[in-house]
C-alpha cells in the first residue's frame, strides 16, 4: 500500500488480490473512514492471455507473483485487488462508491473467444485470442486489423463482500454485492451504491474493461488492467437489495438473473419504486412515465445470470409541481 498525497493507493499485488472469489472471511488490505478516498489499481490476464515474448506491450511485473501465489487451481474467474474496509460500515447500510477517475494501468489490453462461451456458444468452435494496443493519450484501443475502438474504461467488477452465510463464491456471476455487473455506464463521473452484508463493507475492484458493447456478447470485452480513485461512504439513511448507480445525468436500476425477462422485470420495478418515491407520483403514474422516458438496456448475457439495467433522465424524479 502505498500513499499518493493524502490518498492511500493499493497496488495490485500477491498480498492485495483475491483471484476468482469473494469471501466475508477475507482480511482487509487497507481500512479507511467513510468519506475517505482511496485509489486501486487491478491487473488482467493469466498467464495464456498474456501478449507473448518480443510484443511491444509492457506487462505488470506484479502479475507473476499474483500467478505464483494463487496457484493454476485460480486461472479462472477475475483478479479482485482488495478487500478495503470503511470503519462503521454495518450489514443494512449502503455503500455509497463515488468513481472519481479512472486510468489505464496497460498499454495493452485482450479479448478472447472459446467454444460454448457467450452469447453465441456454439457458432465458434475454436479460441481466439487477441491482444490490442492501447492509447492512452488519444484514449483508442487499435485492433490487429486496422480499426479503432474509444476507450471508456470501467471495472467490469465492483463489489462488497457477501453474507457470511454464502460462503466463497465464485466471481463470474453478478449478485446482490455487485461483482461481476459488466456495466459500461459505471465509468469516472458516476456514483454506485451498493448494500452492505458484512461489517466494513470490504469493497473490492477488478475485471477492467477498456471498452465494451451492451451485452459483452463474445464474453470478454477489452480485458486489460486499470487504475480508480474511489470516495467511499456509508449512508445509513438508505436501503437497497439490489446495486444502484447514479450519473450526472440519469438514475439506474440493475438486476442480474440467468432469465433475461427475469432482469427485466426486478429492474423496472426497481426503477418505479424509486422514481414514485422520490418523484412523489404513484405508481400507474411511474409505470407510464417508464414507458414514455426510460430506457431498459441488456448489461451482459454471458456471465451465468444476465444483466438488465433501467436507466431514467434525473429530471424526472424532481417533486411535481
Amino acid at each position: 500500500m502505498q500513499t499518493s498525497g493524502d490518498i492511500p493507493r493499493v497496488e495490485a499485488g500477491a498480498d492485495t488480490v483475491h483471484w476468482g472469489f469473494f469471501d466475508a472471511n477475507l482480511k482487509p488490505v487497507l481500512t479507511i473512514d467513510s468519506g475517505d478516498r482511496v485509489t486501486i489499481s487491478s491487473v488482467s490476464g493469466a498467464p495464456h492471455q498474456l501478449p507473448p515474448p518480443g510484443s511491444p506491450f509492457t506487462v505488470a511485473p506484479a502479475l507473476p507473483a499474483i500467478y505464483a501465489a494463487n496457484g493454476p487451481q485460480r486461472f479462472f474467474g477475475h483478479m479482485c485487488t482488495g478487500p478495503v474496509a470503511v470503519r462503521g460500515a454495518k450489514a443494512g447500510q449502503v455503500l455509497q462508491v463515488d468513481i472519481e477517475a479512472i486510468d489505464l494501468h496497460d498499454d495493452w489490453g485482450f479479448n478472447i473467444i472459446r467454444p460454448l462461451a457467450g452469447a453465441l456458444p456454439d457458432d465458434f468452435p475454436e479460441t481466439r485470442l487477441i491482444h490490442i494496443a492501447l492509447d492512452a493519450a488519444k484514449m483508442i484501443g487499435k485492433l490487429p486489423w486496422g480499426q479503432e475502438v474509444p476507450l471508456r474504461p470501467f471495472f467490469g467488477v465492483m463489489a462488497v463482500a457477501p453474507p457470511a452465510a454464502w460462503g466463497t463464491i465464485p466471481t463470474p456471476p453478478p449478485r446482490r454485492n455487485g461483482g461481476n455487473m459488466d456495466n459500461k455506464e459505471l465509468v469516472a463521473g458516476t456514483t454506485l451504491y451498493l448494500p452492505i452484508f458484512t461489517d466494513g463493507a470490504l469493497f473490492s475492484v477488478g475485471d477492467g474493461h477498456g471498452a465494451q458493447g451492451d451485452g459483452e456478447v463474445c464474453v470478454t470485452a477489452i480485458e486489460t488492467g486499470l487504475i480508480g480513485t474511489f470516495r467511499l461512504t456509508v449512508r445509513d439513511d438508505m436501503t437497497l437489495t439490489l446495486p444502484m448507480a447514479e450519473t450526472p445525468t440519469h438514475m439506474i436500476t440493475m438486476a442480474f438473473d440467468p432469465d433475461l425477462d427475469t432482469c427485466v422485470t426486478v429492474a423496472l420495478r426497481q426503477m418505479i419504486d424509486l422514481v414514485s418515491t422520490r418523484a412523489g407520483i404513484d405508481r400507474y403514474q411511474a409505470y407510464a412515465l417508464t414507458s414514455l422516458a426510460a430506457d431498459l438496456r441488456v448489461t451482459q448475457v454471458v456471465n451465468g445470470a444476465k444483466g438488465v439495467h433501467c436507466m431514467l433522465e434525473k429530471r424526472y424524479f424532481e417533486p411535481s409541481s
